[in-house]
């Protein structure tokens, strides 16, 4: 029996079931699976173990036959000894023969790697987990920028990609050696590869406890029509943050005042019906930090920041998504509450799970 050719060969140069057959073996890959594990705080769960100087994610490679989906599953089971459902792929990585340090002798073909969300697990699932009597020595969460000091190269490429991929929430994206074939912004961003903000105080939503008590700073969820917020990335450090920021002397202590020229000098927008929702207070530093919400109204032509002497790239995400930016502890949640509160308050929609957009030029709402 004759088969179709393959690309490389003639159009009509026919090969037999068995050629066919040892062409395509001659051209096998590995296939491997890993899984992206996060904590409340979004912190990622990594493996330290035994034969290797640098730590993995969960995973392995895929028994012969071996769905990848039933794979990740088996692989928790034999080294985190926890039964997890694995059904929501974040990445599929292409790995080249040469993008792995394998010794020659295993003749490395390249390999398929499929990453999937493992989900944020509580405190009694982490509580649940028992490590086998060998490989595995520990494991820990670490904050999403240790990552490259912790890992090889291409798997903290693969790992930051994909907990950039559950986060944009745009569906599986395709990696080669780790890195995007079609990078988002929060890739093109770097977002992730420098410590996260971490304001890890009690959010309070009462008033701010008298005139003797100094306002550090002021930040604002700005709500587009759609109900989503405006974040700013800064592609200088692959940070992220809301609009607002310190008090100046001409802003007459005022935080609105602050939140309107921050806005303005950062982002270019404009803001209306700005709304108290509570401050976060620092007992080492002294004073608190106040959070509001508002409409946004305009964004002007992007321009560069005062304060850093660059432009922000401005996206709007859901809050969710821009929560997870942040590591702000179980405070965030309780900041995430009055925030859908107001965003009620002010007449606007609970914003769909989408991928997060970039705002290039003027718009006007």
């Amino acid at each position: 029996m004759a088969t179709t050719s393959t690309p490389d060969e003639s159009p009509d140069a026919k090969m037999t079931d068995e050629e066919y057959g040892n062409h395509r073996a001659a051209h096998a890959l590995w296939a491997g699976t890993s899984v992206l594990i996060t904590d409340a705080r979004g912190r990622v769960l990594i493996q330290h173990v035994d034969y290797l100087d640098t730590c993995l994610l969960p995973g392995g490679a895929l028994d012969r036959g071996e769905p990848p989906a039933r794979g990740a599953a088996r692989e928790l089971r034999e080294e985190l000894g926890v039964t997890v459902a694995v059904e929501r792929g974040l990445a599929v990585d292409w790995v080249s023969p040469g993008g792995m340090s394998a010794a020659a002798v295993m003749r490395f073909p390249g390999e398929i790697i499929h990453v999937f969300d493992g989900g944020t697990w509580d405190d009694a699932r982490i509580a649940a987990i028992r490590l086998p009597p060998s490989e595995i020595t520990a494991v820990e969460f670490v904050e999403p920028a240790r990552l490259p000091g912790l890992l090889a190269p291409r798997d903290a490429r693969r790992a930051l990609s994909a907990l950039r991929a559950r986060i944009d929430a745009a569906g599986t994206v395709l990696l080669a050696d780790g890195a995007p074939l079609v990078p988002s912004v929060l890739d093109r961003a770097g977002i992730l590869r420098t410590p996260r903000p971490r304001h890890p105080y009690v959010f309070d939503p009462s008033p701010v406890p008298g005139p003797d008590t100094p306002i550090r700073q002021a930040w604002v969820w700005a709500f587009a029509p759609d109900g989503r917020v405006l974040v700013l990335l800064d592609p200088e450090t692959g940070g992220a943050c809301l609009p607002g920021g310190v008090p100046e002397p001409a802003d007459g202590e005022d935080p609105v005042v602050t939140l309107r020229r921050e806005a303005a000098e950062e982002a270019a927008a404009r803001l209306t019906g700005i709304t108290y929702l509570g401050h976060l207070s620092d007992p080492g530093a002294g004073g608190t930090c106040v959070r509001y919400a508002a409409r946004l109204t305009a964004l002007g032509a992007a321009g560069t920041d005062p304060a850093t002497g660059h432009p922000y790239t401005r996206v709007l995400a859901t809050p969710e998504q821009a929560l997870r930016l942040f590591d702000w502890g179980p405070a965030g949640a309780d900041q995430l509450a009055a925030v859908h509160q107001a965003r009620a308050r002010l007449g606007l929609p609970r914003a769909a799970p989408q991928s997060v957009t970039e705002l290039a030029g003027p718009t006007i709402w």
